[in-house]
């Protein structure tokens, strides 16, 4: 596979990329990407399975802002772990969660990535209304941890959404937009839209007019400058079904068309797009969701 294998027509003037791997260092997610022809990226910047974080020295860091140069002026994210829950009741986890979501922020910031993804957690059978609550205050009391040691941190905290499996917190436009209403570090704060996790909770895009309200809805309750970032999977599972499943692009229950109508949407052409969609290690699966979405927004006729 060479790098051009992916790469975007002239026209498309996309930020269209994947999530990738960091085995090896985090300088070799510029690799993969570069491989399959990405122009945007999202890693997680150290294993997110793992309580542990080791420490980031300035050799890695200087190895990354190097890898990130030759690649290009292009788009990056971190993800945090899927092990932080800054909405739990239970005390020590909360306390863990925090401390760990400072550590997430002090990286993104030595490293200088512009934002860091995260769920907005889970309130455990506490209900919604207390889960926000909580989330909300350990959210703030994360980031005055991280600024105490980095006061110049700016990094943008994107509240992913959620397909509302369980307990889980950031299913509907509302209750993001409360979070953001509750903390103290709104302006920090912005939103990472997953097309399987918002399908899954009940907000369709798969025609003109369903798009149309879907959008006008976050605009309402959100508003669309806080929307910074997508994550582009079809779903495996049926609409609302609030089950996190994903899918390769026009494979799953979205469809061509929905993904289509995001493509061309002009208020999105500079908002990055990355993949989170089922892949091996050849990257062959990035490639063609990659080459896909590029016909897509071109006009082109597509074939999954």
């Amino acid at each position: 596979m060479t790098p051009e294998s992916g790469r975007a027509p002239a026209k498309c003037n996309d930020l269209l990329g994947a999530h990738m791997s960091i085995a090896g260092g985090l300088h070799m997610a510029f690799e993969h990407i570069r491989a399959a022809g990405g122009t945007a990226l999202q890693i997680f910047t150290r294993n997110q399975r793992q309580w542990r974080i080791p420490e980031l020295s300035a050799y890695d860091a200087d190895l990354f802002a190097m890898a990130w140069s030759q690649w290009g002026d292009s788009p990056v994210a971190a993800h945090d772990s899927y092990l932080i829950n800054l909405a739990s009741p239970d005390p020590d986890l909360l306390e863990r969660s925090r401390a760990a979501f400072a550590e997430e922020l002090r990286r993104v910031e030595t490293l200088n990535i512009p934002y860091l993804v995260t769920h907005p957690g889970s309130h455990l059978g506490q209900g919604v209304d207390a889960g926000i609550v909580r989330y909300a205050a350990a959210l703030d009391q994360a980031i005055d941890q991280a600024m105490d040691r980095s006061p110049t941190s700016r990094a943008m905290i994107l509240l992913e959404t959620t397909a509302g499996q369980g307990t889980n917190l950031g299913s509907t436009f509302e209750e993001l937009a409360r979070i953001m209403e509750l903390s103290r570090h709104a302006d920090r704060l912005g939103v990472c839209y997953d097309t399987c996790h918002t399908f899954a909770a009940g907000y369709d895009i798969r025609t003109p007019e369903a798009y149309a309200a879907t959008f006008d809805h976050f605009d309402r309750i959100i508003g669309l400058p806080r929307l910074r970032f997508f994550h582009l999977n079809d779903t495996k599972s049926d609409f609302a079904s609030r089950k996190d499943r994903h899918e390769h692009i026009g494979q799953g229950a979205i469809g061509l068309e929905g993904f289509r109508l995001l493509m061309r949407d002009p208020r999105f052409v500079r908002v990055p797009k990355v993949l989170e969609t089922p892949k091996d290690k050849d990257l062959a699966d990035d490639v063609r969701n990659l080459t896909l979405l590029r016909r897509l927004a071109g006009g082109e006729e597509e074939h999954p």
